[in-house]
C-alpha cells in the first residue's frame, strides 16, 4: 500500500485547477452557449450522460484500491473503527445539516434567497453524508498513518455507504423541507456507487488472480492516476458552462457556501481527532480517522447533485465549492496532525521509521 500512495502534482493543486475550469466553463457557457444547450439534451432519467461517463472516469479507478479482504481485521484493533464510523455516519451529516441551515438559513438570510439556500444546503448534506474513500490514502500517507488499518477504515465505509446514504440524505433534505424524488436518489447511488464498486472488486480480483498483487499495486492501478483527475475537471467544466451566469451575477455565493463548510470540515477532524487522544490510540491510527470524517467522497455528491437537483443547480454549485476548498483546508490539518503527533502514543509505523532512521545513522558512522 505505502509503495503508490502520495501526493501528486495534480492533487497538490487541486484548488488551482478547479479555478481554472471555473474560468473555462464559464467562458464556454457565456461565447459558446450552443456547447452547453447540446449537452443539455444529453440525459436519461434526468442522469447527464456525458457527466455520467466522467464521473464513471472519477470513481471507478478509487473503487480499485479498495481490498475487502482487509475486513478480516476489523475485530483485531476495533476502536479506529468505530470513532470512523460513527464519527462519519452519525455526526459528520448532523452536523453538516446543522452548520449549513445556521449560515443559509439564518446568518446569511439577506444575502441569498430562500430558494438558494435550500439549494445549498442540499448540496452541503450530499457532501456531509459521502465521507471520503480515495483522498483518505493520500492524507493518511502525509500523516504517517497506518495504511492497512487506513484500507481497513475505507473498506468498512464503502460498505456502509452502500445502505446509508441514500436514507440519510433523504431524511435530512426532509427536514430541510427539500423534496427529492427517491427513484433518482437510488438510481444515482446505484450509478456511481454499487456499479463502480461491483466492477473495482471484479477487476481487482481478475488482474490479482493473473498478475499477482505487486503487478496490481505497482503497474495496473497507476495506469489510471490521471483518469480521476481528468474526469473530475472536465465535469466541473461542463457544470460551470451552465452555472456562469449565476456566477458572474453572485460571485460572493462562493464564499458564503465555502464558510459552513471550512467550519464542518475542521469541526469534524476535531471531533474524530479529540476522540482517538481520549481513547489513547497510537498517532498513526488517530490521523487517519481525523482525516477520513474531515474529507468527502465530493466525486460521489457532485455525481448526486446533478442528477437530483440538475447541472444548473445550487446544489451542484455547492458541492463544487466542496472540491474547491478541500484540497488547501485538509492540507492544513495535515499539519496540524503532524504538529501534534506527540500528544499520542507512537504506533508501529513510526516505530519503523525511527528504526530505519537509526539504522541509516548507524552506516553511516
Amino acid at each position: 500500500m505505502e509503495k503508490y500512495i502520495g501526493i501528486g502534482f495534480f492533487e497538490r493543486y487541486l484548488t488551482v485547477w478547479v479555478t481554472l475550469c471555473i474560468v473555462a466553463g464559464i467562458a464556454i457557457g457565456q461565447w459558446f452557449p450552443a456547447i452547453s444547450q447540446t449537452l443539455s439534451k444529453l440525459e436519461y432519467a434526468n442522469v447527464s450522460i456525458p457527466v455520467a461517463i466522467l464521473i464513471w472516469l472519477m470513481i471507478y479507478p478509487m473503487m480499485l484500491k479498495v481490498d475487502f479482504q482487509s475486513i478480516k481485521n476489523v475485530g483485531k484493533r476495533p476502536k479506529g473503527i468505530i470513532i470512523t464510523c460513527i464519527t462519519n455516519w452519525l455526526i459528520k451529516p448532523f452536523t453538516m445539516f446543522g452548520i449549513a441551515y445556521l449560515f443559509f438559513y439564518v446568518i446569511f438570510k439577506s444575502l441569498i434567497s430562500a430558494e438558494l439556500a435550500e439549494e445549498y444546503l442540499a448540496g452541503a448534506v450530499l457532501l456531509g453524508a459521502a465521507p471520503c474513500t480515495a483522498m483518505v490514502f493520500v492524507w493518511s500517507y502525509l500523516t504517517k498513518g497506518d495504511a492497512a488499518y487506513t484500507l481497513v477504515q475505507v473498506a468498512v465505509n464503502d460498505l456502509i455507504i452502500l445502505v446509508a446514504f441514500a436514507p440519510i440524505v433523504a431524511f435530512l433534505l426532509g427536514i430541510g423541507g427539500v423534496t427529492i424524488p427517491w427513484d433518482t436518489l437510488l438510481l444515482s447511488v446505484v450509478l456511481f456507487v454499487v456499479i463502480p464498486l461491483s466492477a473495482g472488486i471484479i477487476t481487482r480480483i481478475l488482474v490479482i488472480r493473473r498478475k499477482g498483487i505487486e503487478y496490481f499495486n505497482t503497474v495496473f492501478i497507476r495506469k489510471f492516476d490521471n483518469y480521476t483527475i481528468g474526469g473530475l475537471l472536465l465535469t466541473l467544466i461542463i457544470l460551470f458552462s451552465f452555472q456562469g451566469e449565476t456566477i458572474l451575477n453572485n460571485p460572493l455565493h462562493i464564499v458564503l457556501i465555502a464558510v459552513p463548510l471550512v467550519l464542518q470540515t475542521v469541526l469534524i477532524f476535531f471531533v474524530a481527532y479529540s476522540w482517538a487522544k481520549w481513547w489513547k490510540l497510537p498517532h498513526n491510527i488517530a490521523a487517519p480517522a481525523g482525516m477520513i470524517g474531515a474529507s468527502n467522497f465530493f466525486e460521489l455528491s457532485v455525481a448526486v447533485a446533478i442528477s437530483l437537483f440538475g447541472l444548473q443547480s445550487g446544489a451542484a454549485l455547492a458541492t463544487v465549492v466542496g472540491v474547491l476548498v478541500e484540497v488547501p483546508v485538509m492540507l492544513m490539518l495535515v499539519r496540524v496532525a503532524n504538529n501534534t503527533c506527540s500528544w499520542f502514543t507512537i504506533g508501529d509505523f513510526e516505530v519503523r521509521m525511527i528504526n530505519i532512521h537509526w539504522f541509516k545513522n548507524t552506516i553511516k558512522v
